[in-house]
């Protein structure tokens, strides 16, 4: 697939192409008028060299506040990190509205509308594809990308026609893609990963230590 003949738009507020998740963001936009309650868009310039894809919104994160990572616990180990290593500036204050400007950086997810229990269906991964094509077209300067979790890692693979087999997730990896840009992977900076001591702190930071070189 040509990448450049992917049309470059997000998903409308009421995007329909997955029923289930259609459903969940009807009863909460009933619940809470007051959120976000549509698909969340990439947050971030197109200018970036990194591109940073999570799982799916936060039902009291993203989903609530319309920005990604923002609102949960997830965000603020991200945005922490983020602004710890200069790529990004500002105070990160939870809500989309908080003046915080990424730095060379765009945010996205693979499945752009929360799912229940935070777990999409494969069918919901697949039909949100399509953005993530229209994502990394419209990013020219791209050097690499940053998989939160094994089925960022594995969206983004399909994304770009490669193989599972040939690029095995593991936090800290690194991969030269055949276009040249690199996949790096990180565990998820989910809640749930770092109270069980999955990924700590330092082991995130290690991470985006590992790539400033990548993007210089």
């Amino acid at each position: 697939m040509n990448l450049s003949d992917i049309d470059p738009a997000d998903p409308t507020r009421d995007c329909s192409r997955c029923p289930r998740l259609v459903a969940f963001r009807d009863r909460h936009r009933a619940a809470h008028p007051d959120w976000h309650n549509a698909p969340v868009p990439s947050f971030g310039a197109g200018d970036a060299r990194l591109l940073i894809v999570g799982l799916a919104p936060g039902l009291k994160g993203a989903n609530c506040t319309g920005r990604p990572f923002t609102g949960d616990y997830a965000g603020d180990l991200l945005y922490a990190t983020l602004l710890k290593f200069g790529l990004a500036e500002g105070r990160y204050r939870e809500r989309a509205d908080d003046g915080l400007q990424l730095k060379g950086v765009r945010i996205t997810n693979a499945v752009r509308c929360v799912p229940p229990e935070n777990k999409p269906e494969p069918s919901e991964v697949k039909s949100c594809r399509p953005f993530l094509i229209a994502e990394l077209a419209s990013l020219t300067q791209l050097k690499a990308i940053l998989a939160l979790g094994t089925l960022a890692h594995t969206q983004v693979l399909a994304t770009l026609g490669l193989r599972q087999t040939a690029y095995k997730f593991a936090h800290q990896a690194q991969h030269v893609l055949p276009n040249g840009l690199v996949l790096a992977d990180s565990y998820h900076c989910s809640r749930y990963n770092t109270n069980t001591g999955r990924l700590t702190t330092e082991m995130f930071e290690a991470v985006f230590r590992g790539l400033l070189p990548v993007l210089a």
